[in-house]
């Protein structure tokens, strides 16, 4: 056994080493604390990236006690995904809030008692997820142009594990709106229907429209009433001309393609009947 003197040395090395490697003071707080959520996939985000600590993001409803997320535990991180923990639809129309604190680095001892945090804006994800952009198709039929509008699937799930449309979630609160112009113009119009058809009546025939869709819901503030809109779509221009259609080049090269047919059938029909001629002359010299 080694004297007393060399253990107490040993342990007081020890204890040393360990405070030496416990965090003491304070870290950065978290900045940029944000939402961000489209068809109910939601992120909490914020910045900067940790060097020497890490992050741990806790959320609640209001009134209800705080949870954390279980993937987001000191971590190096600068965002979480809360979507699993905020999809109870029975809770969707409830707000919520998070924070994000900063610790010590995961398997590093930290000595403060309260960890310094940056607390979110309030969020619904009733009112406050984007929809995003949507779908469709549309049948032209004389001057009326009917578009058939299919839901965005959310990144939610029902009881029988199928990814729930926006339609399962707002019901009859959803509704969708259309704009169009026509083609080459600048001017634009807007038509909302409450069902996923939409029927522009009246259109000029034959004439090609550009239309983009977008989801709506009223019951939203107006800064958070409409989705994404759609890609661009055109109906076709059946009013077009030969040259519209085709191009002038085209055309051209048929007419010099069918000029050329002409006149090499003629060169031919020129050449044979000079050859009869011949063979005429020479049977009537020889007789």
């Amino acid at each position: 056994m080694y004297p007393r003197g060399k253990e107490t040395i040993w342990a007081l090395g020890f204890f040393t080493l360990l405070l030496l490697n416990t965090v003491t003071g304070s870290f950065p707080k978290a900045q940029n604390v944000s939402w961000s959520s489209i068809n109910f996939k939601t992120l909490l985000l914020w910045s900067p990236k940790p060097d020497g600590y890490s992050y741990t993001v806790e959320f609640s409803r209001l009134g209800q006690n705080r949870d954390r997320s279980p993937h987001c535990i000191q971590t190096s991180e600068t965002e979480c995904d809360l979507t699993q923990q905020l999809k109870n639809l029975k809770h969707i129309r409830e707000t919520y809030t998070a924070v994000v604190q900063s610790e010590s680095a995961r398997g590093v001892p930290s000595d403060i008692v309260e960890p310094p945090y940056t607390e979110s804006k309030k969020f619904c994800p009733y009112t406050d997820t984007l929809i995003g952009k949507p779908d469709f198709n549309f049948t032209v039929s004389g001057r009326k142009i009917t578009i058939n509008v299919i839901d965005p699937l959310t990144a939610l799930f029902n009881g029988q594990n199928q990814r729930m449309s926006i339609r399962d979630i707002f019901g009859d609160d959803l509704q969708y709106s259309v704009m169009y112009r026509r083609a080459g113009s600048t001017g634009k119009k807007r038509q909302t229907s409450a069902t996923n058809v939409i029927e522009l009546a009246n259109v000029d025939k034959g004439e090609s429209y550009c239309l983009m869709v977008q989801a709506a819901i009223p019951s939203r503030g107006l800064d958070k009433q409409y989705g994404e809109l759609s890609h661009t779509k055109c109906t076709p221009d059946n009013n077009k001309g030969i040259f519209d259609e085709y191009g002038i080049g085209a055309i051209a090269g048929v007419i010099f393609t069918i000029l050329a047919i002409i006149i090499i059938a003629i060169v031919v029909m020129v050449v044979c009947c000079k050859r009869r001629r011949k063979e005429k002359s020479g049977k009537e010299g020889i007789v």
